[in-house]
């Protein structure tokens, strides 16, 4: 096999492998508090909510140690015990105490900061410059099948061996996905051509720290990209769980409500592998560079966002379990509501390949530290919003996004034009 085939298969695998874990960890996550909610147990009082505060807490601070443990023991192995994590946090449910659920929790939160870092790492060690943009893509679209597979939601597994039998399921199919992470193989070593541009991105990370990872967040394109890693990490907690509680709580749409959490997250997804493919595997854009790619993202989200401001009630957010009784702007309508996931998956998918694009691009040297600072800015803004989305109306919310992704895009456009500027005379043609 080529070496370019070489490096394309580890990025499918790399993408399969996160898209089976992450649809068993996925639907843990769908039926993780209704699951609780039917414990009828005296030796377990665990809380869904909490275990997400502590796993968003403990992966923020996480990502200041994640790229010393990449240099120890290697990007594929520190996929392949960070894997182990969340399998062990899926068996938890096996057999329930609130010890052992709180204590993965912890862990999950220090692995999940790992296993992204290790991601980006590998994703960057497995391209080129020419080659980062379609790479991401590939990944992206590869992991957002997960929203397509994802098919338990509001499930009440009422009896022991109902839930034994479910979580016994997601933990094997986990361990499928960690054991994938071992089909990646070394990139083929290549000679140093003349033409910079097309040199493959190093594999050595030994120098990566959290002391490195500081260095770079000080660095005036770190500095500038933190406001697009912050947009990513508010509609990340959006898209992933406040609509789909804006939804549930509109009674207008009738008994369709609570159905329609589970059909927004598959359009969700089906915006997400639609960007992805379009903008990576397609890799039509190339020649004109990120910048459009990330406005037709921004745009997507401000149509997103208008709508939904006028389809669904200012206190869906925080309404009762009961439901909303406020009016929207506009007679209610499952259609737009529909629309309005995939238009967030869509420009979701346009974001996050791109930053992902640009660090791998700018950061090529120090990737693992580079990834560890986007995660830990990431992580901080969705810890915040997922936080204020208990108590802020559906209004407010949308405006923090607006204001802070037209600056991230501002922002984002500032950093490309200075890659563009600086490679101007050579053959720039990544996305």
């Amino acid at each position: 096999m080529s070496p370019e085939g070489k490096t394309l298969l580890n990025v499918i695998v790399l993408g399969l492998g996160f898209m089976v874990t992450f649809t068993a960890f996925g639907t843990c996550g769908n039926i993780e508090q209704t699951v609780i909610k039917s414990f009828n147990s005296t030796e377990f009082h665990g809380s869904g909510y909490t275990s997400m505060a502590i796993i968003y807490a403990v992966f923020s601070a996480s990502n200041l140690i994640a790229p010393s443990v990449i240099a120890v023991i290697g990007p594929q192995l520190s996929l392949f015990f960070s894997g182990l994590v969340y399998s062990g946090y899926i068996a938890v449910f096996i057999h329930p105490y609130t010890s052992s659920f709180y204590t993965l929790s912890v862990l999950l939160g220090i692995a999940a900061a790992v296993l992204w870092t290790a991601q980006g790492n590998l994703l960057t060690i497995n391209s080129k410059d020419s080659t980062i943009g379609r790479n991401s893509g590939i990944f992206w679209a590869l992991m957002q099948f997960r929203y397509i597979l994802l098919v338990l939601k509001n499930v009440v597994l009422v009896s022991d061996k109902d839930r034994q039998t479910v979580f016994i399921t997601l933990t094997v199919i986990s361990l499928v996905g960690n054991f994938l992470f071992f089909l990646i193989q070394r990139p083929d070593p290549e000679p140093a051509p003349s033409d910079a541009s097309e040199s493959p991105l190093p594999a050595d990370i030994s120098d990566s720290s959290s002391v490195k990872s500081i260095q770079l967040a000080m660095t005036k394109e770190m500095l500038l990209l933190s406001i697009p890693f912050a947009y990513s990490g508010l509609e990340l907690t959006f898209y992933s769980g406040v609509y789909g509680t804006c939804l549930g709580a509109m009674t207008q749409f009738g008994d369709d409500a609570k159905g329609l959490i589970g059909l927004s997250g598959i359009l969700i997804g089906v915006g997400e592998i639609l960007g992805g493919g379009v903008f990576g595997i397609l890799d039509k854009c190339n020649r004109f560079g990120r910048n459009p790619v990330v406005f037709l993202g921004i745009f997507t989200h401000i149509v997103a966002f208008y709508l939904i401001f006028l389809n669904i009630a200012s206190d869906a957010p925080v309404a009762p379990e009961e439901g909303t009784q406020m009016q929207a702007f506009i007679q209610p309508s499952v259609t737009v509501a529909l629309i309005c996931s995939f238009l967030l998956g869509l420009g979701d998918s346009c974001f996050n390949t791109q930053l992902i694009s640009i660090v791998g691009f700018l950061f090529r040297e120090d990737s693992a530290s580079a990834f560890a600072v986007f995660k830990f800015v990431q992580s901080i803004t969705a810890a915040v919003a997922f936080f204020y989305s208990n108590y802020l109306l559906l209004h407010w919310q949308l405006l923090i996004m607006v204001l802070t992704g037209f600056l991230g895009t501002i922002t984002f456009f500032v950093v490309e034009w200075g890659v563009i500027n600086s490679r101007r005379d050579s053959d720039y043609d990544s996305i």
